[in-house]
């Protein structure tokens, strides 16, 4: 049963849950920020703030992989890291505090009126972290637990009516029976998206080797909008913000192992040379439109990919923020796996600079007229890229990876994403996590065309795979 301090503050989970969070405390730096020092978010971090990103790596029991060391080795990285355990302000409320002039409410003052959106004081508040275990081994859990179950490794709390004392962060340490342990990292998709959170546990998992961890790109103006011209309208964040969020229908989770075996099966369907991200891209928009009953032939699916090296002055691997393009992909559906796929291909590959800088000016035109954030990943069915991100490569003690990693973008309703990852197994196999509507996610899990490469079905629902 949860605790009375964990049910007092808010962390308690479902009914059956396996996971006991007992205890909340604070992560700060060792090395103190120098007084004053902010943070900018850019338009395209402040795009994101209906979203957040969530992280669960799996460790089994070594030695050095405990609580207390773990929580002294969070605060070595975290001096790498000043943003991170800072809270957000109003550009006003910043400049006012600053001395720079303003009344310090998030609507008055001439800085409030050229810049919307939010900043980050850095003031060493620090992370929040949950301590936690679970009633099961790590053998144990991997095999039976579900989507939905997995999530209760990754605690986070919304932002509520008090930003300035709010913690964009949570690291849950969840440990396990047999003394393994599941890192689960949460936070705002305002601050970091998925390539910048598993950067951060690389750097982490390395000051915890004691080796030096390597320190984040902290420097938003990276976007700044080129042009001071108004930006043509973006069509499909356009469209985007004038929807409303799908959050009337219940969403459900699920993965896919694919395994180097069922990659090569899979791969040999589709024309050569293809990617393991369009052929998996390929297979599920053609299967949840299956499982929808959509009838449509030509079909539209939005494609999110990160940027970070698509630009001809590549941003750092090591940038600290949202480098997330959302690009859209047309395909005759009724022309097939290979045809689809080739489809997916063409446009994830022709994604260049010239088409990323109208959607940045066009987000950031729309921030300084006051525009309010809006549902980014969806409500359209979302496929997007994450397996060159190196989920496996945080080795809190040397030469062991995680088990297992499992990613979440949360807030993304409506038709669904589905995330293509690294895989533990390495080379070619991926793992694929879906967040679709419930019906739909239990029909993909049992269906034939995804199975029959192969595929084994993990944290979701239990079902019959033979069933059709």
């Amino acid at each position: 049963m949860p605790t009375a301090a964990a049910m007092a503050g808010g962390m308690a989970t479902g009914p059956g849950s396996r996971v006991t969070r007992y205890a909340k405390s604070t992560a700060a730096s060792v090395t103190p920020v120098r007084p004053g020092k902010t943070h900018a978010l850019s338009a395209l971090d402040n795009a994101m703030e209906r979203h957040a990103v969530y992280l669960v790596l799996y460790y089994r029991a070594a030695p050095g992989l405990d609580r207390e060391p773990l929580k002294e080795s969070l605060s070595d990285v975290l001096s790498q890291y000043p943003a991170m355990t800072g809270r957000l302000t109003r550009p006003a409320a910043a400049a006012a505090a600053a001395g720079g002039g303003g009344d310090g409410g998030e609507g008055g003052g001439a800085t409030a009126a050229v810049h919307h959106g939010w900043i980050v004081k850095c003031n060493d508040a620090g992370v929040r972290t949950v301590d936690a275990t679970a009633a099961a081994t790590l053998d144990e859990w991997l095999a039976t637990a579900s989507g939905e179950e997995e999530m209760d490794l990754a605690y986070f709390e919304p932002m509520g009516p008090d930003p300035y004392i709010w913690s964009p962060f949570y690291v849950q340490l969840t440990e396990f029976a047999d003394k393994s342990y599941a890192l689960g990292l949460s936070c705002t998709h305002l601050h970091n998206d998925p390539t910048a959170a598993v950067l951060f546990l690389n750097a982490w998992a390395a000051a915890h080797r004691r080796d030096s961890p390597y320190p984040p790109f902290l420097h938003s103006p990276a976007l700044a909008a080129k042009s001071a011209a108004p930006p043509p309208e973006h069509p499909l964040l356009a469209a985007k913000s004038r929807g409303s969020p799908d959050t009337g229908g219940e969403m459900s989770s699920a993965t896919f192992r694919f395994s180097a075996a069922a990659m090569r099966a899979l791969l040999s369907a589709v024309e050569p040379g293809t990617t393991p991200f369009a052929a998996l891209a390929a297979l599920f928009w053609l299967r949840v439109a299956a499982a929808a009953a959509d009838a449509a032939e030509e079909r539209e699916l939005t494609l999110a990919l990160d940027f970070r090296k698509r630009m001809q002055a590549p941003l750092p691997t090591g940038y600290y923020g949202t480098a997330v393009h959302f690009a859209t992909a047309r395909a005759d559906l009724s022309s097939g796996l290979a045809s689809v796929a080739a489809a997916v291909e063409r446009r994830a590959a022709a994604v260049p600079e010239e088409e990323l800088w109208p959607a940045i000016e066009w987000l950031h035109a729309r921030q300084a007229a006051g525009g309010e954030p809006f549902q980014m990943y969806g409500p359209e069915l979302t496929c997007m890229a994450l397996d060159h991100v190196p989920l496996y490569g945080a080795e809190f003690a040397a030469g062991a990876a995680p088990a297992r990693a499992a990613c979440r973008v949360g807030g993304a309703s409506g038709e669904g994403l589905v995330i293509v990852l690294p895989s533990a197994e390495g080379e070619s196999a991926r793992d694929v996590a879906v967040t679709l509507p419930a019906a739909v996610t239990a029909r993909i899990c049992r269906d034939r065309e995804v199975l029959r490469y192969g595929a084994d079905v993990v944290f979701g629902p239990k079902v019959d795979t033979q069933a059709s």
